[in-house]
């Protein structure tokens, strides 16, 4: 079940320019992740970030886990070994000692894709309530100015590391694909007279010389 559910995910991932996927392929349930911080308005704007995750046999029904791989990210919900903290991957249920409702956790209806979709978010809007790594949760919350400074070092950082022949897509790269509009039944606006009445029968015609009549009699009253 995992290893069909991958499978198909990441056909569909690799057709995506903001992500490099590599697999081991001996080992279905290990994943490694290049991700392109493609929002022009982040801070971590430019970013590859590499990570890694691994998928337990029973995937989707519980998630996966994610590491960054990339060093030193300072960031409020990543701790000092890479661990990402983030609701999505938490197992599914309500959590009542954290508070956290069962829609914010895990459930199968996830994947990979919203995962690291969420992850891309959690970078630009940290948890600093629940900090991973509390000295980055107050920098980001006392002195946004460091903060942003040391986050755009690494950017420069992880640019000098990216994989050979890989580039920061572009716009036009991640604009959708215009799906194709289907053309109208060309026959339906080149029909004929005959075919216009949408079948009427002649006892409909009968009926409106019958009307007819009775409105005629009404006036010679």
């Amino acid at each position: 079940m995992a290893q069909k559910r991958l499978m198909q995910e990441l056909r569909a991932l690799q057709k995506e320019k903001w992500v490099d996927i590599t697999t081991d392929e001996t080992n279905l349930l290990k994943w490694k992740i290049g991700l392109w911080v493609v929002n022009p308005d982040s801070v971590w704007h430019g970013a590859f970030l590499k990570a890694e995750m691994r998928f337990p046999a029973d995937y989707p029904y519980q998630p996966p886990a994610f590491k960054f791989l990339t060093p030193n990210i300072v960031h409020p919900n990543v701790y000092l070994d890479g661990n990402l903290c983030i609701s999505i991957l938490h197992r599914p249920g309500e959590d009542e000692q954290s508070g956290e409702l069962a829609s914010e956790r895990w459930n199968v209806l996830h994947g990979v894709e919203s995962v690291l979709r969420s992850v891309l978010l959690l970078m630009d809007d940290p948890e600093i309530n629940s900090a991973a790594n509390v000295d980055a949760s107050v920098l980001y919350r006392d002195n946004r100015v460091e903060y942003d400074r040391l986050a755009r070092v690494i950017v420069e950082e992880t640019q000098k590391s990216t994989p050979e022949g890989a580039h920061m897509p572009t716009m036009a790269e991640l604009a959708p694909v215009p799906i194709k509009p289907v053309d109208d039944d060309a026959d339906f606006w080149n029909m004929t007279d005959e075919e216009e009445d949408f079948g009427g029968s002649d006892s409909d015609e009968n009926m409106e010389d019958d009307f007819d009549d009775d409105f005629e009699d009404e006036d010679d009253k």
